[in-house]
């Protein structure tokens, strides 16, 4: 749980970390690209504004020196005059060569007059442009955008990994972090799993004693009425050492004071035996008990535990399953892991109860009717799941509840 808990710290923090790192880096992306068309632009507007763009000396050319005085910026561009009314178009300078009477430069400037602002790009030659209306003629200045794009992917570049080591450095901090702020919870964990072992081991000498003096009771000559109390006392003796197990079990699971031991098992023949020795119940209570189960089902496990996770879910199916409904178990072998279920019929369990039954001491009692039980059975069947690094997951619906236990083929 305190496992759990630190994961989901991390992945929190380091969520809230990506989407601030995130918008940085978009913020500052859009910054530079801004910037970058921003000098462009003077360039556009510089060049189509000087009329003797021939004459200007090498400190002055446009393509130069975009200010006075500041550091010398080089764009590529070039000017065209058009006359629409006959279709001449001739370049008038600028820093490209060979481009009049080409189709290079027919093809920028269709691409250029189909649209209808008078300031964009042209994406498909790289090209940024300004055009300018003097009367019987247009001016047009393009400027090459290769530039911009090459600075902005640069930026880029250089900002990823700041970025990146921003992250790792934030990730080592907040992994640093959820282990500072979990330890009162895990101080508190560990608290609560050691009383519940403490308790356990307490109440079982108590309770053993009042087993054996309500066995004698029992046996001993008693009026009707005494003999009724002895057996109310011998009853609610047996319901308490069930508990007292049962937290016991998982007090030990929490702690891994008992570790399994893993064997090749057939869970073919764990699960039939176990039917076998559930068979008789299931007929007392008038629920017929049906399986289906594949041989030589082999699995790598704790023998003992998988009969205990079988037998958990078939006195579960048996204790809530509707009078009169047959009770399903089913083994199967799938491409690489073995699936056991256990189904019953009765009223479906609403989906937001459905997450909480491996919850312990949790009864969905309003679905299912008030059953002898503590809640902690199938708390205990997930652990072993866990355990054999299997899952076991519970699905319900007017046709009946399953629980679903898959695991691991033996390899």
């Amino acid at each position: 749980m305190i496992r759990r808990l630190r994961l989901k710290f991390v992945a929190l923090s380091m969520s809230l970390v990506s989407v601030v790192l995130l918008c940085i880096f978009l913020a500052v992306n859009y910054s530079v690209q801004r910037s970058i068309e921003a000098i462009s632009r003077q360039v556009l507007y510089q060049v189509i504004q000087d009329e003797g763009v021939g004459y200007f000396s090498d400190a002055e050319r446009p393509d130069i020196a975009i200010f006075r005085g500041q550091e010398r910026v080089l764009l590529p561009y070039f000017t065209v005059n058009v006359w629409p009314q006959n279709g001449i178009a001739y370049v008038t300078g600028g820093t490209y060569s060979n481009l009049e009477d080409t189709e290079v430069l027919q093809d920028i400037l269709s691409a250029c007059l189909r649209q209808e602002e008078d300031e964009g790009t042209i994406a498909s030659y790289g090209l940024r442009y300004l055009r300018q209306n003097n009367g019987a003629y247009e001016k047009i200045a393009f400027v090459d955008m290769s530039m911009e794009q090459a600075m902005l992917r640069r930026t880029l570049l250089s900002y990823l990994p700041i970025a990146l080591g921003a992250f790792l450095l934030l990730l080592a901090a907040s992994v640093l972090l959820s282990r500072w702020a979990t330890v009162p919870v895990e101080r508190a964990w560990k608290a609560q799993r050691q009383f519940l072992s403490d308790a356990s081991h307490e109440l079982k000498t108590p309770l053993t004693v009042i087993l054996s003096n309500a066995e004698l009771l029992e046996s001993a000559q008693l009026d009707g009425r005494s003999a009724r109390w002895a057996d109310n006392i011998h009853s609610e003796a047996r319901q308490m050492k069930s508990l007292v197990e049962q937290m016991l079990t998982l007090a030990r699971a929490d702690n891994m004071s008992t570790a399994p031991v893993f064997s090749q098992v057939s869970l073919s023949d764990t699960a039939e035996d176990c039917v076998l020795a559930f068979e008789p119940v299931a007929y007392e209570a008038g629920k017929p008990l049906v399986y289906d189960i594949a041989p030589d089902v082999l699995v790598q496990g704790d023998g003992d535990r998988l009969r205990q996770l079988v037998s958990i879910l078939l006195d579960n199916a048996i204790k809530y399953g509707a009078d009169g409904g047959t009770i399903t178990l089913s083994v199967q072998k799938l491409d690489r892991q073995a699936r056991l279920t256990v189904s019953n019929p009765g009223e479906p369990i609403p989906p937001e109860k459905l997450s909480h039954l491996f919850e312990r001491f949790y009864r969905a009692d309003d679905s299912r009717g008030e059953k002898s039980g503590f809640g902690l059975g199938l708390a205990i069947a997930e652990n072993i799941a866990s355990i054999h690094k299997g899952t076991l997951r519970a699905e319900s619906d007017t046709v009946s509840t399953r629980f679903i236990f898959t695991m691991p083929l033996r390899k």
